[in-house]
């Protein structure tokens, strides 16, 4: 992109009152941007009101700032390769293009050589900050399984569900695949949060970070709510693992049914505040999820067979597991204290503790606060 064109790309972003509502109506009438900031008062008012055309007309103090910040951003691609994406540009997702809001600009770190392929298919993978042991390993598990399939898993780099699905996803990804897509709510020169600057690196060296924010941007609060549309917007369907009742995940799941689009929802224990946002979704019409195969079967992709096969032996293993080990299934799959343990299974503490810790090792049970422990399951 020439510098003039970025300019005036940027330009447009800083205008006072200039949303992408009001964008689009300009480019749509007058085409690319320097032909926007050509036209006279008059041009302009017949598109937008009189007070954001003579905004257009006028330089933003900070466009200098921010021309030569991106320009230096663009220019230092060793690491990582980066680009702009505009709305004008013939790579622009044509999902986001079908949303009420698309964003003028979208910056992009990474594997965007894989991405403008054409060829993705992709699942959004949502859910708590705080996740259970659980909810946290199906994340992962369900990321990496998607990624298997052939999917690109779609998620927002916070802590907690969305870091174990995009860790999962590279987990499985096969070479020269996408293997996730991480929409952030800051600039892309920044890592929030900063406890996964690594995996931000690992994402960009086999996925792709995306940002309608200016370089520079910090994590505002009402950013982070705005690019879930984003999320939603650029999947086929939208898999939330893990929310409370009044979370950004359940925003997310809004949204995407709200562009016609699937929601699935693993169910989880009743006595979780984790698990009622995804109950609330299931009785809402979200299709109930156990296993990959029922987002693929929903979305009826391929590459089913070798799936619905891992799943069995899976289900086989957690059978056997049950037969050699008592202690699971008196474990159940509801957190359970070491007293009710006790009750259940005659074991003297002591010894439970020490067959808990066992199993514990073995990823097999996961110790939870308020001295409680709960099984773990497969995706």
């Amino acid at each position: 992109m020439e510098r003039d064109e970025l300019a005036a790309w940027l330009q447009l972003l800083l205008t006072p009152g200039i949303g992408n509502e009001a964008a689009r109506r300009l480019l749509a009438a007058f085409g690319l941007p320097q032909a926007v900031f050509a036209q006279s008062q008059a041009s302009l008012q017949q598109v937008v009101p009189p007070a954001h055309a003579s905004a257009l007309l006028q330089t933003p103090p900070e466009l200098a700032a921010h021309l030569e910040a991106t320009a230096q951003w663009l220019a230092q691609a060793e690491a990582a390769p980066r680009s702009l994406i505009t709305l004008g540009d013939a790579h622009y997702p044509t999902s986001l293009l079908a949303m009420a809001d698309p964003p003028l600009l979208l910056f992009a770190l990474g594997r965007t050589d894989l991405w403008q392929a054409g060829s993705t298919q992709n699942i959004a993978i949502v859910g708590s900050r705080n996740p259970t042991p659980q909810g946290e390993a199906n994340a992962r598990q369900f990321g990496k399984a998607c990624a298997q399939a052939g999917l690109t898993v779609v998620s927002g780099l916070a802590l907690g569900v969305d870091s174990a699905a995009h860790q999962g996803a590279l987990e499985g990804a096969a070479a020269g695949q996408l293997a996730t897509i991480a929409f952030v709510g800051t600039g892309l020169d920044r890592v929030y949060p900063k406890r996964n600057l690594a995996l931000a690196h690992q994402i960009a060296g086999h996925g792709l970070l995306l940002s309608e924010y200016l370089l520079g941007t910090p994590p505002l609060p009402a950013n982070f709510p705005k690019r879930n549309r984003l999320i939603a917007g650029l999947a086929q369907g939208t898999l939330v693992v893990e929310a409370a009742l009044q979370s950004g995940s359940l925003i997310t799941a809004r949204l995407a049914s709200e562009q016609g689009k699937e929601v699935f929802a693993i169910p989880g224990s009743i006595h979780a505040p984790q698990a009622r946002g995804c109950h609330a979704l299931i009785k809402q019409g979200a299709k109930l999820v156990e296993t990959i195969q029922d987002v693929l079967d929903e979305l009826q992709l391929p590459g089913t067979t070798d799936l619905i096969a891992a799943s069995a032996d899976t289900d086989s293993a957690d059978g056997q597991n049950d037969a050699e080990n008592p202690l699971l299934a008196a474990l159940g799959f509801d957190p359970v204290g070491l007293d009710a343990l006790v009750a259940r299974t005659g074991i003297a503490p002591a010894q439970l503790q020490v067959q808990l810790l066992e199993l514990e090792l073995d990823n097999l049970v996961a110790r939870l606060p308020g001295g409680l422990f709960q099984r773990m399951g497969r995706a």
